[in-house]
């Protein structure tokens, strides 16, 4: 066990005067290895808290660039970031922070060839992602390495925090055995979230993090609290294993990764080969929208409000099967959303409805007020 320098008995003193803590436990931090998957809105007050608590070696994981949109709520990052890669701006902002500790960033999108060998160096992984086939993907991992899975979720003005070990009880799988279709719960993106909220579940995940690697109090194994904003509600509900579960279970039936992005119903409804459809750029959309074709924007109605393409028709993708009856099947339709997933999947549903001229707008609303007509907003 690494013994504390004087330096940082000074920088940990307020955790050394506590009895639950103490030097043992402050040393028990500073040995500590967590995996932070997530650079963004949880992974910020999760990289902020367990970089200040002293946790040794804090792994981070993230591919994206930071964008204007993400300071709302990413508190790592400053204006001035933006452009930059997460992973680059968070570990100089970490590193800053507490310069005793040892920050390893992976600029990486993680899949089923990679996860294995980067979670074998890691004691706890916290799940900070935003998407379905990622949580399947750490969970199934974490299950198969035997690590606890400190999850986290947000969405609007709610959130959810647990903690997954199938050593000690359910994991993922147990609570949620399938994802939900695809397409069916909208990302912060398309429902947005509180600025807040991150930061109070992220939080959560920090305690329950350092909880386990102090080995104090109760962890929430076994049990999942729900967070309502509005309400200011905090719910705690008790979950059991799941004898049938297909990778924690009595008798499991995955004993490897699995293509996460299939399972989730992904790869065809979100991201298909650009071949498999139709696609107009915004330039040859704004070439050609004079003469005989409709643009039809299937986001929902509060975007529409904050901007839209003159003369859109609107008809939220959740609401088009059954206002199919509105629309000429012998007119040419270009469908338009925000950044393109939806008006894919608005294409599908046109072009099974009977609709031959249909083309999706490539890069949606966002690359119009981009490349276009610059006096838009972009959200």
């Amino acid at each position: 066990m690494a013994k504390l320098t004087n330096d940082e008995i000074l920088r940990y003193s307020r955790h050394l005067v506590m009895p639950e803590v103490g030097i043992e436990g402050q040393q028990q931090l500073k040995d500590a290895r967590v995996l932070c998957i997530g650079a963004g809105g949880l992974g910020s007050p999760l990289g902020l808290y367990l970089a200040a608590a002293g946790v040794g070696t804090l792994g981070l994981v993230d591919f994206d660039v930071v964008d204007i949109t993400n300071i709302q709520r990413q508190i790592l990052y400053a204006t001035a970031d933006v452009g930059r890669p997460k992973i680059e701006a968070a570990t100089e902002r970490l590193r800053a922070l507490n310069p005793d500790i040892r920050i390893v960033p992976h600029t990486l999108r993680l899949d089923s060839e990679n996860i294995m060998a980067l979670i074998a160096d890691y004691d706890i992984v916290v799940d900070g992602t935003d998407n379905f086939p990622t949580r399947y993907l750490v969970n199934d991992a974490c299950v198969l390495a035997g690590k606890p899975n400190v999850h986290g979720s947000i969405f609007r003005f709610e959130g959810q925090v647990s903690v997954f070990d199938a050593r000690r009880g359910p994991c993922y799988r147990c609570l949620f055995p399938d994802p939900p279709p695809a397409g069916a719960v909208p990302s912060c993106a398309e429902g947005g979230v509180l600025g807040v909220l991150p930061g109070i579940i992220g939080s959560l995940q920090t305690l329950e993090t350092i909880k386990l690697i102090l080995g104090k109090g109760e962890p929430l194994i076994g049990q999942l609290v729900l967070f309502d904003a509005l309400a200011f509600e905090f719910r705690k509900l008790k979950l059991n294993k799941a004898p049938d579960c297909p990778v924690c279970g009595t008798n499991p039936s995955i004993h490897e990764l699995i293509d996460y992005d299939a399972f989730c119903g992904v790869a065809p409804a979100v991201r298909p080969p650009a071949h498999d459809y139709a696609g107009i750029s915004v330039e040859e959309y704004a070439a050609q929208r004079d003469g005989d074709v409709a643009l039809l924007d299937v986001r929902n109605p509060y975007e529409f409000d904050l901007a839209r393409i003159p003369g859109a028709m609107l008809i939220p993708l959740a609401e088009l099967p059954e206002r199919l009856a509105e629309l000429d099947t012998r007119r040419r339709y270009v469908v338009t959303c925000h950044h393109g997933p939806r008006s894919v999947q608005a294409y599908y549903c046109l072009k099974d409805a009977g609709f031959a001229r249909v083309q999706v707008l490539d890069g949606g609303v966002d690359a119009w007020a981009e490349r276009i007509d610059h006096s838009m907003a972009r959200y």
